[in-house]
């Protein structure tokens, strides 16, 4: 099994990233770099989580062998051949018989981690540090050509690189007077991962604080239905003004479109960049602005005003901006939408005494076998309204647990004696009979409890909708790499937090014990003393004041005191919002309702009235191609004539046919009924649509 668990993961987390971004982003739509991008960011950070307790369970193994050394090279010590053993030696009563060592299931060979973790925290900085930014600023440009994205890019992150080079450079000369150190290059790349490490780890612990009291909380909520449905109305109300927002801003947009395609002709060298915009806008807008186009119209023969190439290029970025955000608030509406009406569903099905769960509105995905065999509506009426917030309850519950464990660790891991950290306790438990799998599943759970208070938190931030993730595609590329840069910065800190949490840090336990590969490659932080003494070790307990400040909803209340809408349950704004929220769901339920109804009755009259209703759609548009045709001299007035006024079944039969009849009616006046279907002609538009079926008669308001 040498090195299989570590090409298994590999793999296993390549789907993974590839399903996230998948959830996330749009493979049909988005560039081919972007997703390149943001997959390999997401890749390598989800790596070093998943292969650290490999990483661990290594160690410590070597640990052992080392321990085994240590006694059997001192000449007063005699080794027990007995392999269980724990009586105390005669030399030194502090130590016992140590038990033989087991090489771990996963054990990975010598060598290979070192440069596992170098080629992956490397190239993770030269993504996060370097690449993204280029390609985030590259990717929102709205320039036409690469040249000019290019360029653009370039310009945005000179004051971005220029920051970082002032940092980097500031640490390199604090360094070089120092009279007791020497600078070389292990020394520089140390000053390089400790400035990366320790930004990362300022926004760590912002993010851990929020995410520790956060996750939790929102679990218990989730199993109070009434409380949920209410949050639900007020996310429903701000949701609504910022679709009506997006719609509002598309219109204006596509106005600004509309204005420069009507000055710019076909034959204008800035043509193409119009065209160029006119792909990026919806169908049916360049539908409607290309309706009117005079393509033969010379853009010399008038002397217009024409927008410059910079100005096109900043509409374009518009229109980029504008086309995602209407389309994400859309897909986010009808989600928002369909989660309402689940959870009034399960308001009314919590008293049934069926016992069978009722949906107002059937689904329209066919039922598969799972919905037909396994989770039938009695099943689904124990879950949803009897089950569900039990289990929630008890996953807040525990999670709850983990929080204050971790908060509680990282107020104490800096002591070693006595061993106060939770996590390093169980771990050196787990250490003492060389249980591995315990000790990789350990580190695993912790990490990944971290990894999701911490990047939950992420996926929450929205800075005034120019940084948001939103899952079903809509998701765009400034946010997705934007996404992959924080992962790429938070993940090697918070995996050398942890590392210190469980003591396998000799930075921070100032222990002579075996290092990880991972910590190996991170480099001494003795070189800073002030941030290895310092800031590693005591800035961590910031995060009880920020549980803290998250658990009374300050963030919250700040926000909502400064104008930013939050669901504050004392608050007098939130409740007018529900009420909004509340009669936008209902609206909308009304409007599917008589959509489903409409439905109901054409199928029930299709089945009733199935042939005559065909015999009469057919014979209807056969009329209505005739009339759009242009009539031919081989047409005899006696069958239009036929075609107009033919009618088949009786009375009620053709009222109820004329009800369901979907055709675009007609504007018939009394003048229109002529015998001769020739003179009718005249009235005909010259589109080919019957604009008037009146006679062709000059009147006194004709010009009107």
């Amino acid at each position: 099994m040498s090195g299989a668990a570590l090409g298994i993961e590999i793999v296993v987390v390549f789907f993974l990233a590839l399903f996230l971004l998948h959830r996330y982003g749009d493979f049909k739509k988005q560039q081919r770099m972007v997703l390149f991008g943001t997959l390999l960011a997401w890749y390598l950070c989800f790596l070093i989580v998943f292969i650290l307790p490999l990483d661990v369970s290594t160690t410590i193994y070597k640990q052992c062998k080392i321990d085994h050394e240590e006694p059997a090279s001192a000449p007063t010590l005699s080794p027990n051949p007995s392999n269980h053993t724990t009586a105390n030696t005669t030399v030194t009563p502090s130590k016992s018989v140590l038990k033989p060592c087991y090489k771990p299931w996963s054990y990975i060979p010598d060598g290979i981690m070192p440069v596992f973790w170098r080629v992956v925290y490397w190239t993770s900085q030269c993504l996060t540090w370097l690449l993204l930014p280029f390609m985030q600023s590259y990717a929102r440009s709205g320039g036409f050509s690469i040249t000019g994205k290019i360029k653009t890019a370039l310009i945005e992150n000179a004051i971005y690189y220029g920051t970082y080079l002032l940092i980097f450079g500031s640490l390199l000369i604090y360094v070089a007077v120092h009279p007791e150190w020497h600078l070389s290059w292990y020394e520089l790349q140390t000053i390089g991962i400790t400035a990366a490490n320790t930004w990362g780890l300022f926004l760590l612990v912002l993010l851990l604080g929020y995410g520790l009291v956060e996750i939790p909380r929102s679990y218990w909520n989730a199993s109070r239905h009434g409380h949920l449905l209410i949050k639900t109305y007020f996310k429903a109300s701000k949701l609504m003004t910022e679709k009506a927002d997006a719609e509002e801003n598309l219109e204006d947009v596509m106005e600004e479109v509309r204005k420069v395609s009507e000055s710019i002709k076909y034959n204008h060298p800035l043509r193409k960049y119009i065209d160029t915009i006119l792909r990026k806008c919806p169908v049916d807008y360049q539908e409607k602005m290309g309706r009117n186009m005079d393509d033969y119209e010379d853009f010399d023969d008038k002397q217009n005003t024409y927008p410059s190439e910079k100005s096109l290029v900043k509409l374009h970025k518009q229109v980029i901006y504008a086309v995602q955000r209407h389309n994400r608030t859309r897909v986010q509406w009808q989600i928002l939408l369909q989660q309402a009406i689940h959870l009034e569903d399960v308001a009314k099905n919590e008293t049934s005494s069926t016992h069978q769960f009722v949906h107002s509105f059937p689904s329209s995905e066919p039922t598969g076998w799972f919905s037909r065999y396994v989770y039938t509506p009695t099943v689904e009426w124990y879950w949803e309204c009897l089950l569900k917030r039990w289990f929630y309850r008890l996953l807040s519950v525990v999670l709850t647990l983990f929080s204050v464990a971790v908060v509680w660790s990282e107020c104490t891991f800096f002591s070693t004696r006595p061993v106060l950290s939770l996590f390093a306790v169980f771990i050196q438990l787990a250490e003492r009979e060389y249980n591995y799998l315990y000790i990789e599943m350990a580190c695993f759970i912790t990490i990944f409890f971290l990894c999701t208070c911490v990047y939950s938190t992420v996926f929450r931030i929205r800075v005034f909708n120019y940084y948001y993730l939103a899952s079903h595609h809509q998701t765009d590329a400034y946010s997705l790499q934007f996404s992959g840069m924080l992962f790429c910065r938070l993940t090697p800190p918070l995996c050398l937090n942890f590392l210190g949490l469980i003591h396998m840090d000799s930075a921070i336990s100032h222990q002579q014990k075996e290092q990880t590969a991972y910590t190996s490659i991170m480099g001494s932080m003795r070189v800073l003393s002030f941030i290895a003494n310092g800031f590693y070790i005591y800035y961590p307990m910031l995060i009880v004041i920020l549980c803290i400040a998250t658990y009374f909803s300050l963030g919250t209340r700040c926000l909502n005191l400064l104008g930013f809408q939050q669901f504050v349950g004392d608050s007098e704004m939130t409740s007018d919002l529900i009420d909004e929220g509340k009669e936008l769901i209902r609206r909308e339920k009304r409007k599917r309702q008589r959509i489903e109804d409409g439905e109901n009755r054409r199928r029930e009259w299709k089945e009733r009235y199935g042939n005559p209703r065909d015999d009469y759609t057919a014979r209807n548009r056969s009329s209505h191609e005739m009339k759009e045709t242009s009539y031919s001299d081989t047409v005899a007035p006696s069958n239009n004539r036929q075609a107009k006024y033919s009618r088949s079944g009786s009375r009620p039969e053709r009222d109820c046919i004329e009800l369901l009849q979907d055709a675009e009616p007609l504007d018939f006046n009394a003048d229109s009924l002529t015998d001769d279907p020739l003179e009718s002609e005249s009235g005909r538009h010259a589109g080919g649509r019957y604009l008037s079926m009146s006679s062709s008669r000059s009147r006194i308001f004709d010009d009107v």
